[in-house]
């Protein structure tokens, strides 16, 4: 018998029971030809990146945890069509972000202090303070699953939307292995989009800004809602925002209280915010009574305040549905993925 590895320490939750095993793939080649193998023995794979968006259940993934630990970036420059990049799935999201900062290549700054690997990011179209990575990927390269084979997607093939993809869509077949983002060259931030941001930097919406001073902004923003990992504090003991920001039909959302937010979206629908909802159904900044609590800077974030099992965590979640459901009428979706639960 294979012994247990436990999860956990692979999650930025830290909760997660074991898996029967664990592998790293190092390269594109090995990626291809170790799920290969498993998917074709029969063996349960789970691929895991940064753990940043995942919660796993206290059993655990009876299976092989396939960690992916490719790294690589490519560089084509041009002063007139810009920077393409090619960045293996397992870079970390950051320093690619804090390094296009430092070179001037522009149009990802605003995801500054997001966790997680390369890979990660276009299954779930991440994006925070005015942008998202779909904005910048030019296109997607990945292992398919169904037809064992490597398969690219340029950028209209991958069904970006709100925090979203074609990747998110059918879960577990699309493995990243590499992403090429186009990125302008300069040392002004793209236009800031996010009213808070725009504040923070003393300009007005619309406006740029040195990158440097942006992605210190979001820094600062973000360590204020405990969404900068920090293994001494608690609050970001995290998967980020628990839940996406609604988007509802217009005559739902009209029918919310007069001062609730609302952002008309192109496609006809209007967001709504989440952790509006939340706080306004009776659950504030710190709720909770167990090691699962929400934060106590974030509405959105649920955190383990050490020793929290991931039945704790998903049941606070649940009461939070609920609670919100009960008050407006609003069912909340979870955006981290569940492994081994549901909601």
């Amino acid at each position: 018998m294979r012994d247990l590895f436990v999860l956990a320490p692979l999650t930025t939750l830290r909760i997660g029971g074991p898996a029967r095993d664990i592998v790293e793939v190092v390269d594109l080649e090995d990626a291809v030809e170790t799920i290969g193998r498993l998917d074709a023995s029969d063996e349960p794979v789970l691929v895991l990146g940064g753990g940043s968006n995942v919660v796993v259940a206290d059993e655990g993934f009876d299976g092989t945890v396939v960690l992916v630990r490719n790294r690589g970036l490519t560089v084509d420059s041009d002063p007139c069509s810009g920077a393409t990049l090619t960045v293996a799935a397992g870079e970390t999201w950051d320093d690619l972000v804090a390094h296009a900062v430092d070179v001037g290549w522009v149009g990802i700054e605003c995801l500054s202090g997001i966790p997680g690997l390369v890979g990660g990011t276009p299954i779930q179209n991440v994006g925070a303070y005015g942008q998202e990575v779909s904005d910048t990927i030019a296109r997607v390269r990945t292992y398919d699953r169904v037809q064992r084979r490597v398969v690219t997607f340029s950028a209209a093939d991958c069904g970006f939307g709100y925090r979203t993809s074609r990747f998110k869509a059918e879960p577990g077949r699309f493995v990243v292995l590499d992403v090429t983002f186009q990125l302008r060259l300069g040392t002004q931030s793209a236009p800031v989009r996010y009213a808070e941001l725009a504040r923070a930097l003393g300009i007005e919406v619309g406006e740029r800004a040195p990158l440097a001073d942006v992605r210190e902004a979001v820094l600062g923003l973000r360590a204020g809602k405990g969404m900068v990992l920090d293994d001494a504090d608690h609050d970001t003991w995290s998967a980020g925002s628990f839940f996406t920001n609604p988007l509802l039909p217009v005559e739902v959302a009209e029918t919310l209280p007069a001062d609730a937010p609302r952002y008309s979206q192109p496609d006809g629908t209007v967001k709504t915010s989440a952790a509006w909802l939340i706080e306004r159904a009776g659950f504030g900044k710190g709720y909770g009574e167990g090691a699962a609590r929400i934060s106590t800077k974030h509405s959105l974030a649920l955190t383990n305040r050490g020793g929290a099992t991931a039945y704790e965590l998903l049941a606070l979640a649940r009461e939070i549905r609920a609670g919100v459901e009960a008050k407006f009428g609003v069912v909340l979706q979870n955006e981290p993925v569940l492994v081994g639960a549901t909601l």
